[in-house]
């Protein structure tokens, strides 16, 4: 259990650091839409593309730190299956690892990434003023139906599937 929570810590660590990467450092240059998928297309509409980097070398580095960050994200895979290898986990011990990672996740995305970072700090805006007006007066993020989805529906199926496919090598 200590070590499901410490993977679900870890998790929200590097989709933070891919976060950050992608918004500050790589920036939009009109090509990299795909960092930007979750933003509401409102918003998409009005990104101005950004050929100039925020500092010298901003871009590198912020594929270096994205590459890292996609490592963690393998690392926390690869270690919640060999330890349930390990383990000899169950079915349901799988699933409610996985279940657990991917709901302490979805709680800091609503909370830290849509309540803090956007409606109260406004990082996103920092860097992209132009959608600014599709974000003031927001009390929280923009996606509610579709995180509600992603915590009720998809998650849970993405941990069962995970899970029985994870029982099938054991």
């Amino acid at each position: 259990m200590l070590l499901t929570v410490f993977l679900a810590i870890v998790f929200c660590a590097a989709i933070t650091l891919l976060l950050i990467s992608a918004v500050a450092f790589v920036q939009y240059d009109g090509t990299n839409k795909w960092f930007f998928s979750s933003a509401p297309k409102e918003a998409l509409k009005l990104l101005k593309p950004r050929n100039k980097e925020l500092f010298c070398g901003a871009k590198a580095m912020g594929w270096a730190l994205m590459i890292i960050s996609i490592l963690m994200i393998l690392g926390v895979g690869v270690i919640a299956v060999w330890d349930g290898f390990r383990r000899s986990f169950s079915f349901i011990q799988f699933f409610l690892r996985y279940a657990l990672i991917f709901t302490i996740y979805k709680a800091y995305d609503m909370t830290f990434f849509d309540w803090f970072l956007l409606c109260r700090f406004h990082f996103f805006q920092y860097y992209y003023p132009e959608v600014a007006p599709v974000y003031n007066g927001r009390k929280y993020g923009y996606n509610l139906k579709s995180q509600l989805l992603k915590l009720l529906v998809i998650f849970p199926a993405a941990s069962a599937l995970a899970a029985w496919i994870c029982t099938l090598f054991r």
